[in-house]
């Protein structure tokens, strides 16, 4: 019989942190399970803006976003963005600085919560990454975004509808609210069993250390 961890991830679209944190830490996962095929990894992800001021439409690059909202000199940013496309490069993941459309993101979180209740959030959540750190797409405009929906399995018309859904906007809301009263202020944030919470994109080693500490701590509390 198979026993099941919980882990719950927040994150947002428009945070290169969770994309690479979401690589790693099922990297993790997999090392982890690898020793313990028994135990299955439940994963539920939530939705979190780091900048929800941030317009639809942002006129112009991310590092003209960058030095404007974070109140860094251009010469700053390029030295980040480039650090952390090396980083992200041994991950696997290609970013693409030039070619992104910065934008609000919560329309796409509301999208995510159409692909949670139909069992498709991680693909969605994958897909939208790549979308908007590689392929440069405007994630923002409601067509793009029905095409991505059809790629994972998702009806357009559905994620038309979800683009425009107070419900799903309540959901987003909802997250991040439980966000706030956790204390999460930055994300990638993974809360294992609703009890323990790591901050930032750790390494796969890392992550598989968690699972296997919280999986000890677990099972000694149900011994008591």
């Amino acid at each position: 019989m198979t026993d099941t961890l919980h882990v719950d991830i927040w994150s947002d679209i428009a945070c290169p942190w969770c994309y690479i944190g979401k690589q790693r830490f099922e990297k993790g996962v997999a090392a982890f399970t690898a020793s313990n095929p028994d135990i299955a990894i439940e994963v539920e992800h939530h939705s979190y803006e780091l900048a929800p001021d941030t317009p639809e439409n942002f006129d112009g690059s991310e590092v003209d976003f960058l030095s404007k909202f974070k109140g860094m000199s251009r010469e700053q940013v390029d030295e980040m963005l480039g650090q952390m496309k090396q980083m992200a490069a041994l991950e696997g993941i290609e970013l693409n600085w030039d070619k992104l459309q910065h934008t609000n993101t919560g329309r796409m979180h509301r999208v995510l919560h159409l692909a949670k209740s139909q069992g498709l959030q991680s693909e969605m959540q994958e897909r939208l990454f790549k979308a908007y750190f590689t392929d440069g797409l405007k994630v923002s405009d409601v067509e793009v975004l029905a095409e991505l929906g059809e790629e994972v399995g998702l009806d357009a018309d559905e994620v038309r509808d979800a683009f425009e859904s107070e419900e799903y906007g309540e959901a987003v809301e909802a997250d991040i609210t439980r966000a706030r009263m956790l204390g999460v202020n930055g994300v990638p944030f993974f809360l294992f069993e609703s009890k323990y919470g790591v901050s930032g994109a750790q390494s796969a080693d890392v992550f598989a250390d968690v699972l296997g500490q919280v999986l000890t701590l677990r099972d000694n509390d149900s011994e008591d």
